[in-house]
């Protein structure tokens, strides 16, 4: 078997037998995505070599193949009867966070079953992509598909939101969840689940406008989404103490900045957590760098954007100063600081850098332009080195 560096995306395929085999022809005409075959040698001939599929051949026995593939797949479909598959398959488990999904199919190609890392791990998913190429049943256990509620470890996931809570704590409320206790909801930011009222979200999940009402004692579990580190700071001074609570980190936060040349990635590290800090700001939920054109090759900025896994997104200075064209004058509001109050108004124009660049700033127009917002959360700050302004996204 040729395996040497195989560590492409495709979903793997195993296939022992002739039924297999034809059903593995059908799967590789109405698959939407790329397929590695691994076969037994006898029947490797029947399965077709296909631009987005790929067949190798093996020699039984057959444990030393699903031991490797196991390691290399992050999707595995094992055409064989299920309980074949979970003899192959158990020795090697790990935990849900790193073993690959797995999907057991028949040999009549009737049902696609999710056997292993059933929505954490994708293989929910992958059964019913694995059904809607056979025109098979897919059959998944996972309790908050049966029971038609939310999976608490994959809510936001495909907005990028990160998850912030211990393992037991997101046991405790997916318990919570799938078991119709109440939950309450808190969305301060990103993008719109669900708003108060909204028949599409579960019976059992209370939408809340007010971090006070999460500590009804009444609710089992609570789900926060927001880009402030601690939703709680504004309503009290003391610990807070409520339900099991999941925290969601949406990418909300773009961050505009501006620096003299050669000012190293520890200082503006340190200078971007001084600023999050003091807003009350999450990290997690940056969402994206802006700066100026001529700022785009400096490598302090390029290590602060690879560092925090965000884009950087760069204006020349006719973009940078229409900004000021449009806000000169208006009110912007400020970031609420501890007090509530806004922080500032207007944008900061600098005619230190219009004389240098041509531009009458950089982190508070950057920002506005890469959010689409039409205000800052928090105005443009600075050191003698840098300076940094953050807008939030705004999501309908």
């Amino acid at each position: 078997m040729d395996n040497a560096g195989d560590s492409s995306p495709e979903t793997g395929v195993v296939v022992i037998s002739r039924g297999g085999a034809e059903v593995a022809c059908r799967l590789a005409a109405a698959f939407s995505g790329g397929l590695l075959f691994h076969v037994v040698d006898k029947y490797a001939h029947l399965v077709p070599h296909q631009s987005s599929c790929r067949v190798k051949s093996f020699p039984l026995p057959l444990r030393p193949v699903i031991d490797q593939v196991f390691v290399k797949r992050r999707r595995l479909v094992l055409i064989m009867p299920v309980g074949a598959a979970v003899r192959l398959v158990g020795p090697l488990l790990q935990h849900k966070h790193d073993d690959p999904a797995v999907v057991c199919v028949d040999d009549a190609g009737k049902f696609a079953v999710s056997l292993l890392s059933g929505h954490l791990g994708g293989a929910d998913a992958l059964a019913r992509e694995v059904a809607d190429a056979l025109g098979a049943t897919p059959v998944i256990t996972s309790g908050s598909h049966v029971r038609n509620t939310l999976a608490v470890d994959l809510l936001g996931s495909e907005f990028g939101w990160r998850l912030e809570a211990d393992s037991n704590t997101v046991t405790r409320v997916s318990a919570a969840m799938v078991n119709g206790e109440t939950v309450a909801v808190l969305q301060e930011a990103g993008e719109r689940i669900w708003e108060s009222g909204d028949d599409s979200a579960p019976a059992n999940l209370r939408v809340c406008s007010s971090p006070e009402e999460l500590l009804d004692p009444d609710l089992s579990a609570a789900l926060i989404i927001s880009d402030r580190e601690d939703p709680f700071a504004a309503e009290s001074t003391g610990t807070v103490v409520g339900p099991p609570t999941v925290i969601y980190r949406p990418r909300t936060l773009v961050v505009g900045i501006g620096c003299r040349r050669g000012v190293p990635l520890k200082h503006l590290e340190r200078f971007l957590f001084k600023a999050l800090e003091n807003h009350n700001l999450s990290p997690k939920s940056i969402r994206s760098f802006a700066t100026a054109d001529i700022k785009k090759d400096e490598p302090g900025i390029l290590e602060l954007a690879q560092k925090y896994d965000a884009p950087l997104l760069c204006y020349r200075p006719d973009e940078l100063n229409a900004v000021f064209d449009e806000k000169t004058g208006k009110a912007c509001a400020g970031a609420a600081g501890k007090g509530g109050s806004p922080g500032w108004a207007g944008l900061n124009r600098s005619e230190a850098a219009h004389r240098l660049v041509g531009v009458w700033g950089v982190s508070e127009p950057a920002a506005l332009l890469a959010s689409g917002a039409g205000e800052l959360v928090v105005g443009r700050e600075k050191t003698q080195r840098a300076t940094i302004a953050i807008a939030r996204t705004p999501f309908a």
